[in-house]
């Protein structure tokens, strides 16, 4: 027999897998596009979430810039007056019990007046870690041209900029300058056990209070218990009934998140960028782009003071509300304290620590994980199956693999692409999948997973050594 009818040379084979996977990819935005956003998810998520947008457009870009752009833009104009992105846009035309809370819980246009939400969309009134800036650069970088001729920068900047001002003015409740969340839901990692301290303070709503729609469309086990939603409810409630005012004085819940804010400072890098491109083409007079590379790095030095630890080589959370002047890290290991590894300017020995913890037992990058999980697998917490408390996630995973590149350290980066290119296959493109097996749970077809295994697979720039964004060591310090 003639084998080479039936064998092709591997380089061959994996392109033709590739071509696959981008057609699935590819087939999966298609199928979630509303014709002004993409949902993540056409059963459980059938609204417009913030962070996901984000990274659906980062995705979406090397199939439809326009779209990408599309993505963004609709996702900002749904902007508060103080500048806040909200989590959620909700999609009037999505019947009313399909998703719970929706817009009847969160009252935007009546209790969010006094902070100036829109009154002709209906959004939530917490926000989602701030990538959009660097999803914006990394939009406008894949057809520049098109960029220019629709003015996508030159409207998106004061927007980004109003959202930047809120987050690092309104949002400063530790006052040292970071960014703090007051609900696990805008950290988007919302079950993980670093909550589990600071929720135990919260009184649950009781079951009256919310009937739980995620339950129709995932298992139990994956889900959070009855016990947490009750808490994510209560604090949410009580946010809205104080009109969502923020303020170091108020709510049970205050946390500084090491990848919230380390994503804060990636598109803060991203901005510049973006000033730097508004500057040259006299679109709009803009900023000294070196004044916000240099917040950017001051805001580093800042997250290393306040949520380093040395000792465990990790990021931690700082629960603020807990006892004491200044409140109190949170031990639990998550992988929110790898992201900074994102960092063009985080120092070279806290890089390298973090690659040593993402290597080590804990997270097992390289060793019996195939993916990094969301949460210490030798916690007392762990679990592969159950949302944040184990489970790999698409989204984190991409940023690693950048920040892995972004330090040097290309082979663990390639080995991480490949092993999340074949996890979003083998999966049906889950929304997050057991760490040792790759199996699937959640959705399928899940948004930012096709989106960010399409970016793995196209991005031309994946080779340089250059994080999100290609931004180097050398630009930041230019």
């Amino acid at each position: 027999m003639d084998r080479s009818t039936t064998t092709r040379p591997a380089a061959h084979r994996a392109a033709a897998e590739e071509r696959v996977l981008r057609k699935q990819a590819a087939e999966v935005l298609w199928g979630n596009w509303t014709g002004t956003s993409t949902v993540p998810s056409r059963a459980l998520y059938p609204h417009q979430w913030s962070w996901d947008s984000a990274f659906i457009a980062i995705g979406l870009r090397h199939l439809s810039p326009l779209r990408a752009q599309v993505e963004l833009e609709t996702l900002l104009a749904a902007q508060w007056g103080d500048g806040r992105v909200p989590h959620i846009v909700f999609n009037d035309a999505v019947p009313p019990g399909a998703y719970f809370p929706g817009p009847d819980f969160w009252r935007s246009t009546t209790a969010g007046r006094p902070s100036g939400a829109p009154g002709g969309v209906r959004t939530s009134g917490l926000v989602q870690p701030p990538v959009h800036a660097l999803a914006a650069w990394l939009v406008h970088r894949a057809d520049p041209g098109l960029s220019r001729a629709r003015s996508f920068l030159a409207r998106a900047h004061p927007r980004l900029t109003a959202w930047h001002h809120y987050l690092l003015s309104s949002r400063d409740a530790g006052g040292a300058g970071l960014a703090a969340v007051v609900h696990p839901w805008e950290q988007g990692m919302d079950n993980s056990p670093c909550w589990d301290g600071p929720l135990s303070r919260v009184e649950p709503a009781g079951p009256e209070a919310f009937r739980r729609a995620d339950l129709a469309y995932g298992a139990p086990e994956d889900r959070p218990t009855d016990l947490d939603y009750g808490r994510y409810v209560r604090l949410a409630a009580e946010y809205r009934d104080r009109r969502y005012a923020d303020g170091r004085a108020h709510g049970a819940f205050s946390v500084e998140d090491p990848a919230f804010n380390a994503l804060l400072i990636a598109s803060e890098y991203a901005l510049a960028r973006i000033e730097h491109e508004l500057t040259n083409t006299a679109e709009v007079l803009t900023r000294d782009p070196d004044e916000r590379r240099t917040r950017a790095r001051k805001l580093t030095e800042t997250l290393v003071a306040r949520l380093w630890d040395p000792r465990r080589e990790l990021f931690l959370c700082r629960d603020l509300r807990a006892p004491g002047p200044d409140g109190e890290l949170i031990t639990e290991r998550g992988v929110a304290g790898l992201v900074p590894l994102v960092l063009p300017a985080l120092p070279p020995g806290i890089a390298a620590a973090l690659v040593r913890t993402a290597c080590g037992p804990h997270f097992g990058l390289g060793g019996p994980a195939r993916l990094v999980p969301s949460y210490d697998l030798t916690g007392r917490a762990f679990d592969p199956r159950r949302y944040w408390r184990g489970p790999a996630w698409f989204n984190t995973n991409w940023l690693l693999e950048k920040g892995l590149r972004l330090h040097g350290e290309q082979a663990r980066a390639d080995g991480l692409r490949d092993a999340l290119l074949d996890a979003a296959v083998t999966s049906g493109f889950a929304e997050y999948v057991d760490p040792y097996t790759a199996r699937g749970s959640g959705a399928r077809g899940f948004g930012w997973t096709a989106a960010l295994a399409l970016d793995l697979l196209l991005d031309d720039g994946r080779d340089e050594r250059g994080g999100p964004g290609g931004l180097s060591e050398g630009e930041v310090q230019a």
